[in-house]
């Protein structure tokens, strides 16, 4: 009994509750700044974009890089306010030379290095948030560029999280104008004079169908001698991620021509 009633137990519930009170409140403060500081940063690049200040995908891979530190800010603000709430100095956790160095040392080499990798090719402007890259392995279209991680999605939407350290060679396949590559096999026996002029009178009714095309689609001529057949090359230039979609057209429209045009080799 002596224990129970040595304490101010009144006090302590008092301290406890309004400690309780005080870290809700906190943890209210922080989801509002948070909602409203990122509804501010969208609608900045979402300005930027409208007044053509910054391409579409610059804008979008700037915006994530810009949420993704107010983030990070937030966070770190918050684990201060609540360290000073429980009367616990934050400057004596940041003062710890000794400790951060060590950390440093041997716990966040990985993440100072994707800080780095990461701010260098934003710098660069290797990629951004749209592209079609290449890069570790992975091949898919870039979701986000974050302090640490670039995400990729491949076009099984498989979503990949790459650390930015591993981000050492990057083939960025949106940057300029895509070619469109279709290889034609037909019978060597076949008139190559007559074929091409299908083939080429199939490529000028494409060009004027598909508004995605920039250049071309042009017959280069024959790619490969073979002992029965004849591989001839159509290649246009197309807009970014526009180029499987016309090399599908003219598969179809070429397989329609040459069926028209030689009906007996098909029957």
């Amino acid at each position: 009994m002596d224990f129970i009633t040595q304490y101010d137990w009144t006090g302590l519930v008092t301290s406890a509750g309004v400690l309780l009170i005080k870290l809700v409140i906190m943890i209210c403060l922080y989801f509002i700044v948070r909602s409203v500081g990122m509804r501010i940063i969208k609608h900045l690049f979402a300005k930027f974009e409208a007044q053509n200040s910054l391409s579409i995908g610059r804008a979008h891979t700037l915006r994530s890089l810009t949420l993704n530190v107010f983030a990070y800010i937030l966070i770190f603000i918050f684990f201060v306010m609540v360290l000073d709430l429980f009367h616990y100095d934050p400057s004596a956790l940041l003062a710890g030379a000794g400790i951060v160095g060590l950390a440093v040392g041997f716990g966040a080499q990985g993440l100072v290095s994707d800080i780095v990798t990461g701010f260098f090719i934003l710098l660069e402007k290797q990629l951004d948030v749209g592209d079609y890259i290449t890069v570790a392995t992975f091949d898919g279209i870039v979701e986000q560029v974050g302090l640490r991680t670039t995400q990729i999605r491949s076009f099984d939407g498989t979503l990949h999280y790459i650390p930015n350290r591993n981000i050492t060679n990057v083939s960025n396949h949106s940057r300029g104008t895509m070619q469109a590559l279709v290889d034609i096999k037909v019978p060597a026996e076949r008139n190559l004079d007559e074929t091409i002029h299908i083939l080429q009178h199939v490529c000028d009714e494409t060009a004027v169908a598909l508004p995605q095309i920039k250049e071309g689609p042009n017959v280069i001529g024959i790619q490969e001698l073979g002992t029965s057949e004849i591989v001839i090359r159509v290649i246009a230039k197309t807009e970014n991620m526009e180029q499987w979609r016309v090399e599908r057209v003219l598969r179809k429209e070429i397989k329609t021509a040459l069926d028209r045009a030689f009906p007996k080799e098909t029957e």
